[in-house]
């Protein structure tokens, strides 16, 4: 079933229905390889970002940045903004780029005070490593804009607005809402005084959490200094969503008046599904992805054990983290410390390792066979009997990973793990079921493209139904199998009364 969500999609040995779901499904669906955007934005010149600025970037964010900081730069001269804010900047990584590498005023918004302590920290270390060279070259100080960081929860349309209208401030307005030292120390907002001739701004997110992409595109619409946005949205399971008929929308999911009249409704299990990205798949090899099944068996069978010994906290959905995650990390520290000592081991005995041919490749020491002391080191073939010992301490690992992940997942609810809770009966009544899970699991979320979609093109309505005052399109800027999500919504103002309304 991991077919599914390979390029190479098409198996001769499907059932014609399913090759007619999967077919109609792909049809249905954005494309999101990543767009030519030097195409399709003629003029953008996109640039590697230096070693200083890239400090502290993984290869993910890195990649996201350069092609995210490029769009907005180009976005932003083609509207003569004053400023750029940056919505929900985090650790300010857009934000430094866009104003370092490609000089421009910007304003980074983020609700958690450290991030702009972090961002702050950052640009000032950016900062003296400008300064140091200009010196270094002789060819004279010239101003370097720095970012002005704000921390504060955007919870609606009016609390954006009101940070776009007062931090993007004129000549003759005060600063107060800035956080930060003064005009010579932070940088130079250069902003006409002119009532008649506001300061005009970009809105920026890069993967704005759930609601937040929401609030930015309809502070665009709202906002009269506000003259383009470019918005990449994440976390589709954190969207509000209102019962049909409830008059105008003022949650995450409808927008579009098009949608609305549809009757079109998804529920959490559906905008969870939208989160799930296909490409992922395609770089793990069978293994790993048998192994993801297993983690989706340890949920499944956790949640029965919440409904049978915790009743009162299985009605309320209670979520437990990323349990699979670290389990799926302890995992990989305990193959590599065991390949470690396999591998002194074998060399200190120069004999040869073998395992049972049904034994995945990754698991051969990652503890399918138990603590380092239990492994053999053999020489020769492995009996039959030796073979059925192996796969008895494998399934046993099975069971254990289980208890694991179920010890983990109550210690985050705050519970204890009673004496009355069998676990072990609660695996034995799963395991048979337990190989349904991939078939199960693949098919659905082969939707989640196909749900991805449908959030995107609400939102690509809702800009459109504004009629011509403004130009908004569906770009792909990322590489899908870096970052899944990749389509960036971007829009500007193009007519004058829509400007100054």
């Amino acid at each position: 079933m991991n077919s599914l969500h390979r390029k190479s999609w098409w198996q001769d040995h499907w059932p014609t229905s399913l090759k007619e779901f999967i077919l109609k499904l792909r049809s249905m669906v954005f494309c999101r390889e990543q767009a030519d955007i030097n195409t399709a934005l003629p003029g953008l010149q996109m640039t590697s970002i230096n070693r200083v600025i890239a400090q502290g970037m993984n290869g993910k964010k890195k990649h996201e940045v350069e092609a995210l900081s490029a769009v907005v730069s180009i976005v932003a001269d083609s509207v003569r903004a004053d400023a750029i804010v940056d919505v929900g900047a985090g650790q300010g990584y857009l934000a430094q780029v866009l104003a370092f590498q490609y000089q421009h005023p910007v304003i980074a918004i983020d609700a958690c005070s450290h991030h702009g302590m972090v961002t702050d920290a950052r640009a000032e270390r950016i900062k003296k490593h400008y300064t140091s060279k200009m010196v270094k070259s002789g060819s004279g100080m010239q101003n370097l804009n720095v970012p002005k960081t704000i921390t504060c929860r955007v919870l609606s349309i009016e609390s954006l607005k009101t940070l776009v209208e007062t931090s993007v401030p004129s000549d003759d307005h005060e600063q107060s809402t800035l956080r930060g030292e003064n005009q010579e120390d932070k940088g130079k907002l250069d902003c006409p005084n002119d009532a008649n001739n506001r300061p005009s701004t970009v809105l920026a997110g890069l993967h704005a959490c759930g609601d937040l992409s929401v609030i930015m595109l309809k502070t665009f619409l709202g906002c009269r200094d506000v003259e383009a946005v470019v918005s990449i949205g994440c976390c589709y399971n954190l969207l509000s969503e209102e019962s049909i008929g409830d008059g105008e929308s003022q949650c995450g999911f409808p927008m579009s008046h098009a949608v609305r009249s549809t009757g079109l409704s998804l529920g959490k299990s559906a905008r969870d599904l939208a989160c799930q990205s296909a490409e992922r798949w395609r770089s793990l090899d069978m293994h790993a992805g048998i192994h993801n099944f297993e983690l989706h068996a340890f949920r499944a069978a956790f949640q029965m054990v919440l409904s049978k010994y915790y009743p009162e906290v299985a009605i309320s959905t209670p979520s437990i983290g990323r349990k699979g995650k670290a389990l799926r990390r302890r995992n990989q520290r305990r193959s590599a410390e065991s390949d470690s000592k396999l591998h002194l081991k074998g060399s200190t005995c120069n004999t040869r390792q073998n395992f049972p041919a049904g034994v995945p490749a990754e698991s051969k020491a990652e503890g399918t066979f138990g603590s380092a002391s239990e492994t053999q080191t053999l020489s020769g073939e492995i009996s039959s009997n030796e073979s059925a010992e192996y796969e008895g301490i494998k399934i046993d690992n099975k069971f254990s990973n289980f208890e694991n992940f179920c010890q983990s997942g109550l210690s985050h609810l705050g519970l204890k793990h009673s004496h009355d809770v069998s676990l072990q009966g609660t695996w034995k009544e799963v395991e048979p079921f337990s190989d349904l899970i991939g078939p199960y699991w693949s098919l659905r979320a082969a939707l989640g493209p196909l749900l991805e979609t449908l959030i995107l093109l609400d939102r690509l309505l809702f800009l459109q139904e504004q009629g011509n005052a403004l130009e908004a399109y569906l770009l792909p800027i990322f590489d899908p199998n870096i970052s899944p999500r990749n389509v960036a919504i971007i829009a500007k103002k193009i007519d004058k009364d829509l400007r100054s309304s």
